[in-house]
């Protein structure tokens, strides 16, 4: 029977993207895969950053090195958000509630331009202390002020974009978001070689030019996906609505958004963490460090993306009450990052030494990033079980057990064990002891996945 005429025109969009029925594989690779690329775009930005930037010297290499983590932490605050509206978004999708739909699209939105905000103030005000803090100082504190400041510019359109692509995937259109992310990634390349070094009557800039040019990237994604909420699948409204329904809307997504964003920091301040304890060993090793970690995030993209594509599948059948898909579409993705990490690893025992030596002329900055490539991908799965698993439990609305499955691996096992290494071993020590956390944290990580999904479903089903 076909549609009724009447029928809202989102609500019909949603129906063709209902993630409750059919294969839960195949939803989940049908979500994945051009996530998968819009991802791979993005992340390519930093390897094209860190590459142009290298052969301006180790300094502004150093400089990015540090700001990596500080600023994927910050970007957490947006991921969280993202996670916050995707959870409370699908779960409403699964039990086809329409004016919820839209009430939480539109205050999402409005909640985060208004964090946007607030966190780039506070963030450009804290720069140099916070990074003197991690162990920058003389010139490579000064590169990295200047990229910070424009970097937190950016951010309130960088949070806007999150929430408006999470929206999105938790309708089942994964299509729309990741080619945004594609455009957003292109504009971003283009502009790095001509900000950095000069050319079409522009001077050069060096490390402040690739801010700049993530900063005009950024204005790409807002100007295109909000349109298409609004008019394509009209999930934005823009009559007044009361405060009081504001605020609940906002508290709802808080709930979620808060616990998964501090889930989301975790990782990144760990590294920073652990960027400040090799910091001993002088720039260049930071600076290998810093590259490893750029290959290290360019490689684990297909995790990345099913941990972005688990929600919407485990939100919209937890609505719906349709728990075994939920269990077969985490099992499903778990056995993805453990074959993943074989192919990974694989693939940098040949090429690290290649690839490293192509960001900087430095031995001793190459020999750091080939160490760490040749030892820590085969352990990946262990990182993929542990955001997968947190991906799931933030969808179903339980984020305080997704950021307890962050600070077991980055607390209990990442940290320790990499100081420890520090204290016993040189940096090879810890890049094994990096290794080891990873191999014992996603065993844990595993085995507590099952042991509360399973207490969860009980619970509901005895409540039924």
């Amino acid at each position: 029977m076909s549609a009724p005429r009447c029928l809202p025109k989102a609500l019909m969009m949603a129906d063709r993207r209902d993630l409750t029925q059919g294969s839960v594989r195949i939803q989940l690779v049908r979500l994945a895969s051009p996530l998968s690329i819009g991802i791979v775009a993005l992340f390519s930005v930093t390897i094209v950053d860190a590459y142009f930037l290298g052969q301006l010297g180790t300094r502004p290499l150093a400089a990015i090195s540090y700001a990596f983590p500080v600023a994927f932490a910050v970007t957490s605050l947006a991921i969280g958000l993202a996670a916050g509206t995707g959870s409370v978004l699908s779960r409403a999708i699964g039990k086809r509630d329409r004016s919820r739909i839209v009430s939480l699209t539109t205050h999402s939105l409005v909640l985060a331009l208004v964090i946007g905000i607030l966190v780039a103030a506070i963030g450009i005000a804290m720069i140099r202390p916070l990074f003197t803090l991690i162990g920058a100082e003389g010139g490579v504190l000064e590169d990295i002020t200047v990229y910070m400041r424009i970097w937190f510019y950016g951010l309130p359109l960088l949070m806007l974009a999150q929430v408006a692509g999470s929206i999105l995937r938790a309708n089942g259109d994964a299509l729309v978001p990741s080619a945004l992310m594609i455009a957003s990634a292109a504009v971003n390349i283009a502009l790095d070689p001509i900000l950095i070094f000069g050319g079409f009557g522009i001077a050069g800039m060096g490390i402040e030019g690739a801010a700049w040019a993530a900063f005009a990237s950024r204005v790409v994604m807002p100007l295109v996906i909000i349109p298409v909420l609004l008019f394509r699948d009209r999930l934005i409204n823009l009559k007044r609505t009361s405060w009081g329904e504001v605020f609940d809307s906002w508290k709802e997504i808080a709930r979620i958004g808060v616990a998964a964003a501090l889930g989301n920091a975790v990782n990144p301040i760990a590294i920073a963490v652990v960027t400040g304890i090799i910091a001993v060993y002088g720039d260049q090793v930071v600076a290998g460090f810093g590259v490893a970690g750029r290959l290290e995030g360019f490689a684990v993209i297909p995790m990345l993306a099913l941990s972005g594509s688990i929600g919407p599948v485990a939100g919209q059948n937890w609505g719906a009450e349709r728990y075994d898909r939920i269990r077969e579409a985490i099992r499903f993705a778990f056995l993805v990052c453990l074959g993943w990490s074989v192919v990974v690893a694989i693939g940098f025992w040949f090429g690290a030494d290649w690839l490293a030596s192509r960001f900087s002329d430095s031995a001793v900055v190459s020999e750091e990033a080939s160490q760490y490539l040749w030892i820590v991908p085969i352990t990946f799965a262990g990182y993929g079980v542990t955001i997968v698993a947190a991906g799931a439990f933030n969808a179903l609305g339980r984020p305080m057990l997704g950021l307890a499955i962050y600070l077991v691996r980055s607390l209990i096992f990442y940290v320790p064990l990499a100081f420890a290494a520090t204290a016993l071993f040189d940096t090879t020590g810890v890049y094994a002891g990096i290794a080891i956390a990873n191999v014992l944290a996603g065993f844990a990580i595993l085995w507590l996945t099952f042991r509360w999904l399973d207490r969860m479903i009980e619970r509901e089903r005895s409540a039924a």
